[in-house]
């Protein structure tokens, strides 16, 4: 009912004088559209500022990220390309010198020469540290250095890796701290083989920690920036800014090699670091012959801080300009508000009265005990889905449903388990029906009823399956059924039309007459009816 219509029903309530009501619907119809208009206009304007705000924000925040992102990303692999150049320059050299110790040996005068070529390869290779040949014992056999030292290198990680693995490919082992001049260097080796195939030693170039420090100080990644290298397995061999007691350590579990086992051989993500819990944006890359990642990355506060600054600034304009849009909409609305005391009498009035009737129509159409619909709600939607049937030819199934020896079930566990078990069958059934236009009822008693319009019998009988079974996973104790549980059986008739022999009635007492077999038949069943010919 309208507004209007409300306040003529209401008005000889309240009686107000026949000169004054005309005039109070008057002010009533006229100030209170401005009024809502002016709080909808104020409102509207004050988030038009604020959606524009946002989204200016986020829109600049976003590109500037992916402004970041591209950098990092270009960077990384401008630092994987230039890792990847220093192992291949060492990998070159040594495979150089496997094939002239195993070609012509170390004896005679192949040896000066080799010596001599080791030197020499140090001095104009900027990436090496030196070039060694170990025997199979772990003993030094040749060195670019001046002299031989006299300790073994058997316990080091490549040494035992090329004893344990035949292959002839290049190893890039875990850094250590040279034993002749105390520098961390990358162990950068390749495995020696007698003629007849067993491990004869191994060659060794070692790439100084310090070349990395060196190269990637040329590259700003700002304030709180990092760049890395590490190994496959997560072992660090660099990072910037340089932590000598980081170098070796096992950062296998922080973000980026999680990142890099999830993504692959490159990627971007913003990440927190494990080591200083700072958040940054990086970009990792895998070198693409050797086990070694290269990422680099910029924190977080440093690529937003100058966005932050900006978006302050504009911020405060706009909440000021917010802040005088409020505050003379506040007072037009003042100026333009009547305080209609009646009308607003009149508004609860008719919220209690509404409230009222939707209380009347839930008493009238729904059962009192479960809470679905009542036999009452389900003749009127039977008469109303029987008409549409007979009209259109579509298919209504009624299903007729019956708590097995309900009665025993009161006997034994009293009548207010008895009401706790329909309850529980009734939301049971209630859930086994997916579509908005099925009903579900009570019929009475134990016996409930589902209405299913444009449902043909083999539609009509999976649905009342599906409730049998939904009744037995509640798995609620019968010691008076032979299952033990409580279980339903079920008769489900479906009609095509309207027939001479047909009626609403007629459709309940079929479905019955199933129930009824289905009991007879040993109950906890379901029992149907063939399709009615039209």
């Amino acid at each position: 009912m309208s507004q209007a219509g409300h306040r003529a029903t209401a008005a000889p309530r309240f009686m107000p004088d026949k000169r004054t009501a005309p005039e109070i619907s008057r002010l009533t119809a006229e100030k209170r559209p401005a009024v809502r208009n002016a709080v909808l206009f104020v409102v509207a304007l004050c988030l038009l500022l604020l959606t524009i705000q946002v989204s200016d924000g986020w829109r600049a925040r976003k590109e500037r990220l992916a402004e970041v992102a591209v950098a990092t990303t270009n960077m990384s692999h401008a630092l994987a390309a230039q890792a990847e150049s220093a192992v291949r320059v060492v990998d070159t050299v040594l495979a150089g010198v496997v094939e002239r110790v195993e070609t012509d040996g170390m004896k005679g005068a192949g040896r000066p020469r080799l010596q001599l070529h080791l030197k020499n390869m140090v001095t104009e290779v900027d990436e090496l540290h030196g070039l060694f040949v170990f025997g199979p014992d772990g003993h030094w056999l040749m060195t670019s250095q001046d002299r031989i030292p006299l300790y073994t290198v058997d316990d080091r990680e490549y040494f035992q890796y090329h004893v344990r693995n035949p292959d002839r490919f290049v190893h890039v082992g875990k850094p250590v701290r040279s034993r002749s001049n105390g520098e961390w260097v990358l162990p950068v080796s390749r495995r020696l083989n007698n003629p007849d195939g067993t491990f004869g030693g191994v060659a060794l170039g070692t790439i100084r920690i310090d070349y990395f420090s060196t190269l990637y100080k040329t590259f700003d990644v700002g304030s709180n920036g990092v760049i890395m290298l590490t190994l496959d397995d997560g072992t660090l061999v660099y990072r910037l800014p340089h932590n000598e007691k980081l170098i070796g350590t096992d950062i296998s579990n922080g973000p980026v090699h999680k990142m890099y086992r999830s993504l692959g051989p490159a990627g971007t993500a913003m990440l927190r670091s494990k080591i200083d819990g700072i958040e940054r944006l990086y970009s990792y890359r895998h070198l693409e012959t050797y086990p070694l990642i290269v990422a680099t990355a910029q924190s977080k506060h440093a690529i937003l801080e100058k966005w932050l600054k900006s978006m302050l600034g504009q911020a405060l304009i706009t909440l000021v300009a917010i802040a005088l849009l409020l505050y003379f909409g506040r007072r037009l609305v003042r100026q333009i508000v009547i305080r209609d005391h009646l009308e607003h009498e009149l508004v609860q009035a008719r919220e209690l009265l509404q409230e009222h009737n939707r209380a009347l129509t839930v008493l009238a159409d729904h059962d009192g005990l479960t809470g679905i619909a009542n036999r009452r709600r389900f003749e009127e939607a039977l008469d109303v889905e029987f008409a549409r049937t007979s009209r259109s030819g579509a298919p209504l199934s009624l299903l007729m449903f019956d708590v097995d020896y309900f009665k025993r079930y009161n006997d034994t566990y009293g009548h207010v388990a008895g009401d706790a078990c329909l309850r529980q069958v009734a939301q049971a059934l209630k859930d086994s029906l997916v579509r908005p236009a099925d009903l579900a009822a009570r019929y009475g008693g134990e016996e409930f009823v589902a209405l299913l319009p444009d449902t043909d019998p083999a539609g009509a009988r999976m649905v009342a399956e599906r409730f049998r079974q939904a009744v037995m996973a509640l798995d609620i104790p019968h010691a008076g059924n032979g299952a033990g549980i409580v279980t339903i059986s079920a008769g489900v008739y479906t009609s095509s039309a309207a027939t001479a022999a047909d009626s609403a009635t007629a459709l309940v007492e079929r479905a019955d007459a199933l129930l009824y077999q289905a009991k007879q038949s040993g109950r906890n069943q379901v029992c149907g009816g063939d399709l009615a010919a039209p």
